[in-house]
Order: C-alpha cells, then sequence, then structure tokens
C-alpha cells in the first residue's frame, strides 16, 4: 500500500490532479469486534491525507462510476486519478468510447487484482464462499488501462462457479418457467434505482424511466412496470455492460440482476464476437453501422 499512498501524494502535490478517488477503510465495531469493518470509497484532496488509502480484496467499488460527468460535483473539484482494477478500466474505457471522458482527463492508477468479496464488509481473506461471481475466470487482473501500476500481481482467487450454475439452471427452464422466475424476482424491485445510480454506464441526463412526457415506464413498482423497466436497462447495457456486479451489490432486494446482465452480455458475444473491451477505440458493435452486418434478424 506505501506505493499507491506514496504515488497519490506525489500526484497531489505536484498539482497534477485535484483528487485521488480511491478507498478508504470504514472504522467501526461490526467487523470484528474493533478495527475497521470495510472499505468504502475515499476522495484524497490533500496529500497529508494520503495515508488514509488502502487496496485489498474488500475493494469491491467501481470507483469509475464517480467519472460520470453528471455528477458535478466531483467534476467541479478538478483533475481526478483514480484507483481502477482491471474490470474497472474497462468503464473508464465504455466512458471515453461513448465521449463521456476525454483520456487526458483523467489519471488512472491500475491495481493488481487477486479478486474481491461479495460484500466489502466482510474480511480481506477470499474464500469461495465468499468472493465475487465477477472474479471467475477473469482475465483482467493485470489492469491493461493506466498511467500508473502499483502493488504486485497477487495469486488468482479461488474459483466459483455459483453464477454458472445459476445461468445453466436458467436455460435448462421453459419459457414459462424462466417467466415465473423472472416475475417472482422482479416483483420485489421496489424502483429505487439504486441499479442506475451505481452503474458506472449510466450517465443519461434524463433516464427514460423518469420521462413522463410522454411516459414510457410506468413509475410506480408494478409488475409491468418493473419488467419494463429492467429489461429497458438491460437492452441499454447491451454490449456496454462491464459485468462488475455493482447493480446486484446495490440492490436493497437482492434480485439477481447479474443473471440479465451476463446473458445479454453472451448473446451480444455469441452474434458479434465482442466483449467489453478495456481499449477505448475498440467499437461497441451496437453503436457503429457495418454494411457486411447480414441483418437476419430483420423479417
Amino acid at each position: 500500500m506505501n506505493e499507491l499512498r506514496e504515488l497519490a501524494r506525489s500526484l497531489l502535490a505536484s498539482g497534477t490532479v485535484k483528487v485521488v478517488i480511491g478507498y478508504e477503510n470504514v472504522e467501526g465495531a461490526r467487523w470484528p469486534a474493533e478495527g475497521p469493518r470495510g472499505v468504502r470509497p475515499s476522495f484524497v484532496t490533500d496529500p497529508a491525507q494520503a495515508d488514509r488509502l488502502v487496496f485489498d480484496s474488500r475493494c469491491v467499488q467501481n470507483l469509475a462510476a464517480y467519472l460520470n460527468p453528471r455528477r458535478q460535483h466531483l467534476v467541479s473539484i478538478g483533475k481526478p486519478a483514480v484507483v481502477v482494477k482491471g474490470c474497472d478500466a474497462r468503464a473508464v474505457a465504455g466512458l471515453i468510447r461513448e465521449g463521456q471522458l476525454r483520456r487526458e482527463d483523467v489519471v488512472l492508477i491500475g491495481v493488481r487484482c487477486g479478486g474481491v468479496v461479495r460484500d466489502p464488509a466482510l474480511g480481506p481473506g477470499l474464500i469461495e464462499e465468499e468472493v465475487s461471481d465477477r472474479c471467475g475466470g477473469c482475465e483482467d487482473r493485470e489492469p491493461k488501462l493506466f498511467d500508473h501500476v502499483v502493488g504486485a500481481l497477487p495469486p488468482p482467487p479461488p474459483s466459483s462457479t455459483r453464477r454458472a450454475d445459476a445461468l445453466a439452471r436458467l436455460q435448462k427452464m421453459t419459457a414459462a418457467e424462466r417467466w415465473t422466475f423472472w416475475k417472482e424476482s422482479l416483483s420485489r424491485c421496489v424502483r429505487c434505482y439504486a441499479c442506475r445510480e451505481i452503474c458506472p454506464m449510466c450517465f443519461c441526463v434524463q433516464c427514460i424511466a423518469d420521462k413522463n412526457r410522454p411516459q414510457w415506464l410506468d413509475s410506480s413498482p408494478t409488475t409491468r412496470g418493473n419488467v419494463a423497466w429492467h429489461m429497458t436497462r438491460a437492452l441499454h447495457q447491451a454490449g456496454r455492460c462491464v459485468d462488475c456486479l455493482e447493480c446486484e451489490r446495490a440492490c436493497p432486494e437482492g434480485i439477481p440482476l447479474g443473471l440479465l446482465g451476463r446473458h445479454v452480455a453472451q448473446v451480444v458475444e455469441r452474434r458479434f464476437g465482442y466483449r467489453a473491451s478495456a481499449d477505448p477505440t475498440v467499437p461497441v458493435p451496437l453503436g457503429v453501422y457495418r454494411t457486411d452486418d447480414e441483418e437476419e434478424f430483420i423479417v
């Protein structure tokens, strides 16, 4: 961690950046009996406060969400440096690709990652039951988009097949069974929009869910409105979702939104051979026009 702290201190002291967005311990008595109970995002503007920064397997949050241009209270601070895991860097690339961020306007501090826990309140040790579903088979433990990279590459996290098994069970269901599953799951939605607010790729000035002239979606948490909201959001994220699972972690009702996002990502990969990339020059297939597109889906 000294390497990260020294780098943050240097960037702030030199005026290269005005804020370093990273992680810090949350002091409290929930875990363990004394000491830190997890981590939270940290916004360091003073070089003397760089020692607050930490990085370990509790650092689950995708800090690229704070680069969203609609967060004016952060934009007004000035040029940021942000700590990014390999998976977070895909979101930064997405923001650059879609014209929401200029590469020269952010300093990326890449951290080599050995996986993260499902809940930041858990301890820093990784066991199969606690490792995040996003970490299984991760190919971006070594960041691919960065200005600086810190830390040695830890061993890979324990493998978990939870999400793959859940997807396989869904795919074996009949259409009626899948509808029952999703209707029950989405009926729990209270339309708090935590999934939207935490997503680094939700950056519309006005969300379709907030429009009332015309009103596209029911604003009340009805089954019809909930299904329409989550299906619309899933389609808007096709080819753009970076699989950080922040939407699922933020959901107060425990809706398995990651299963929906992963299924759509698999369809995009199967149809277009595309995965969300940390290279901002690689276009999203649904955002470009190709004359050789077979358009076989048009009838």
